[in-house]
């Protein structure tokens, strides 16, 4: 029994190994590949064919490679070729450089099963050493790879495609801004209140998520009250503000190091059509106030809900957008799924080359690097329940969004994030501030003209008259009113002291900035008026009635007749945009991030001098569009430095880091610097120039990352 049993396992195992070794030479006579790569990082042997024997599970060698148990030897003495090379085309005949897949060490166990064990004490510091060993050499053969994929259609496509994330962080600066004129008298919102609405969307974009940005800027244009539009304007920021991170970071991993300093550049300039969207849609929409509709008194739907609504648009389409796109191969490579890695880049590779004319051009590339795993994921079966692996599955992603988080303060990297963190929060600081102190100066600047054209009436005397004609910026004192109309009429910045009024009749009365200061009123009647009695100051009613007050807001707001120079203004200032994008993408790969990021800065700074010199509002125009070009390339030369200066795992979750300390300076900066408008210019030059000129000398401290592999 014992001999039939052992005779008939003798004949078995000697049927499989005359299989193998037919199969593998039929493989030899028709594969017409590179038998293995001949560079370090590329030592793998992956046999075609796989067993279903219980006995025939792949295992790891020392070179990181997967090979079968009983065949590895047999492959070496033979030559050692590889079969991943060989493939079919529409005639079924085979070709090489089509992935066939490789087995994967798990390959076989039960579902549940843990697939890696924890490494603890002295094997946790050698795998440490062991993954960071293997960063290089995936960081070195990922650049070889980029290089024969070219740059060509695929980039290009994911630069439009990723330009419409970035151009809707443009877009939502600027939103807030153009509504308020028109959106403050709907919500009858109070300067602090105004200040909070454009404050709102720097705390949102402090934290992120991209796909919740589009859909509440899409909700935001219905919400009614100040707190709900409050409300969907923070979640919004909350989800553009998450994007830019990711942005620039996904885009990187798909650029060879000679391409990636220009064309991360080039990608910076959509922020810049986000805020000339913005800029011509609010021109071209808010204005017609035609563009409304109500439901009965409670809904009202005006001109600038819909530019509201048409801004959440870039939103939008960047989420379809980017779901036609792939996954990053680097992040794929990082997390030891190779298969998906190379599947991707051989198709950015064949994208390519099919754009270029050459189609026929194989990728070549057989086996990639990855990187050993510090703890690997221990899977949960389909009998868990759902709650179980999704709680796993937070559980891992908060611990590992953590763990990069404290590896950037890593003895390895915490110069590097301090001094980025300045350099940031500087540039963040002076800039933001700068770019919103300009618009309040220039609007302080209207005021003081405006003012200086005031008429004052003294001691006039007036009986038996009637006004039915807008009356404006006027002053009138110790005045006497008899038996005098007002009717139909609008009042805007007008000023009333220590007059009397008579016998005098108010009917359908419309007033802005208006008040009647130390005045009385005898026998008078005010109807259908919205002469509030906050604007009556000091004033004495006597024998005096109010029937039929107006409802609604009772705060006073400037009239929307300088709109068109709002957008003009900020049309130009974005436009300006325009030359220093140019020069930044031209010159980023020929002398270097920092010496293009200290340049700028100092740039800037000197032209904060010139501030000191804008007296007048074309002066201050002429001004802002210089600083906002000027200091763009410095921008675009520290998104560029981030996304160098970290490896592939500890990327995106600094750059968010950074981007958050961003705003955090940018509402530090606009507190700080609005408050000293129409007290002094001084004060908010001395803490712009201070803050530009401190991170230039930081720059110049960091590493420079020119030519450099990508980490």
């Amino acid at each position: 029994m014992d001999d039939g049993y052992r005779d008939r396992t003798a004949f078995i195992r000697g049927a499989k190994d005359i299989a193998k070794v037919v199969k593998r030479q039929a493989g030899k006579k028709m594969g017409r590949g590179v038998d293995k790569m001949s560079d370090e990082y590329t030592k793998r042997s992956y046999t075609r064919f796989e067993e279903d024997d219980d006995d025939d599970y792949p295992v790891q060698g020392q070179d990181g490679g997967y090979y079968r148990s009983d065949s590895r030897a047999n492959d070496d003495d033979e030559g050692g070729h590889s079969d991943s090379t060989e493939g079919h085309d529409e005639e079924d005949e085979i070709y090489e450089g089509e992935y066939q897949g490789i087995p994967r060490a798990d390959a076989g166990k039960a579902d549940g099963q843990a697939v890696g064990v924890v490494a603890e004490g002295a094997q946790f510091g050698e795998l440490a050493g062991e993954r960071r060993k293997d960063q290089e050499e995936l960081a070195q053969q990922y650049e070889t790879i980029l290089q024969e994929c070219g740059h060509g259609r695929f980039q290009w496509t994911l630069y439009f495609v990723l330009g419409l994330a970035l151009m809707a962080d443009g877009v939502e600066i600027f939103v807030v801004g153009f509504v308020l004129p028109s959106a403050e008298k709907d919500m009858c919102l109070s300067e602090p209140n105004k200040g909070m609405l454009g404050l709102i969307v720097y705390l949102g974009m402090m934290v992120g998520a991209f796909l919740w940005g589009g859909v509440f800027a899409f909700f935001s244009s219905f919400a009614q009250g100040y707190s709900t539009f409050l409300f969907c304007r923070l979640l919004s920021g909350v989800g553009i503000g998450g994007s830019i991170p990711i942005v620039f970071s996904y885009y990187s991993e798909f650029l060879a190091q000679e391409k990636r300093g220009e064309h991360l550049s080039w990608l910076s300039m959509f922020w810049m059509i986000g805020g000339i969207y913005a800029s011509a849609m609010a021109w071209a929409i808010i204005p017609h106030y035609g563009w409304s509709f109500q439901m009965g008194s409670a809904y009202q739907f005006h001109s600038w809900r819909v530019f509201v609504l048409v801004c959440a648009f870039p939103s939008v389409a960047a989420i379809a957008a980017l779901s036609t796109m792939p996954e990053s191969p680097r992040f794929f490579l990082e997390n030891g799924k190779h298969d998906e890695a190379w599947m991707i880049l051989k198709q950015v590779h064949d994208t390519n080359m099919r754009a270029k004319g050459y189609p026929e051009r194989v990728f070549s590339v057989t086996t990639i690097k990855t990187v050993k795993q510090m703890d690997e994921l221990v899977e949960i079966g389909g009998d868990a329940a759902w709650h179980k692996r999704w709680k796993a599955k937070l559980t891992s992603l908060f611990y590992q969004v953590w763990g990069n988080f404290q590896a950037c303060f890593s003895p390895e990297y915490r110069r590097t994030t301090i001094m980025m963190m300045a350099v940031w929060f500087s540039m963040s600081f002076s800039y933001y501030g700068l770019t919103v102190w300009f618009p309040d100066m220039i609007k302080y600047l209207q005021r003081q003209e405006y003012s200086s054209r005031t008429k004052f009436f003294i001691k006039e005397r007036v009986e038996h008259v009637t006004f039915n004609f807008t009356l404006e910026n006027q002053v009138h004192r110790n005045g006497q009113y008899f038996n005098d109309k007002f009717m139909n009429l609008k009042m805007k910045s007008m000023v009333f002291e220590d007059s009397v009024f008579e016998e005098c009749y108010f009917e359908d009365i419309t007033s802005s900035n208006s008040f009647f200061k130390n005045c009385t009123f005898i026998s008078t009647l005010f109807y259908n008026t919205d002469l509030f009695k906050y604007r009556l100051v000091n004033s004495k009613l006597i024998n005096s009635t109010f029937l039929h007050n107006k409802e609604g807001c009772i705060l006073d707001f400037n009239d929307d007749n300088n709109a068109y120079m709002i957008y003009f203004v900020s049309f130009l200032g974005t436009l300006a945009v325009l030359p220093g994008n140019i020069v930044s993408a031209l010159l980023m790969d020929k002398i270097g991030r920092l010496r293009m990021l200290a340049g700028s800065s100092v740039m800037s700074c000197v032209s904060c001098f010139f501030l000191s010199f804008g007296s007048s509002e074309s002066a201050m125009i002429a001004l802002l569009c210089l600083f906002g070009g000027i200091s763009i390339a410095s921008w675009n030369a520290l998104d560029v430095l981030t996304v160098e200066l970290y490896p592939s795992d500890k990327r995106t979750t600094a750059f968010g880091f950074l981007n958050a300390l961003c705003k955090l300076a940018a509402v530090l900066g606009i507190s700080i610097f609005t408050s000293f408008v129409g007290i002094t210019k001084a004060v908010p030059i001395m803490f712009a120039s201070g803050a530009l000129a401190t991170g230039s000398f930081l720059a110049l401290k960091l590493p420079e990352t020119r030519g450099q592999v990508l980490q």
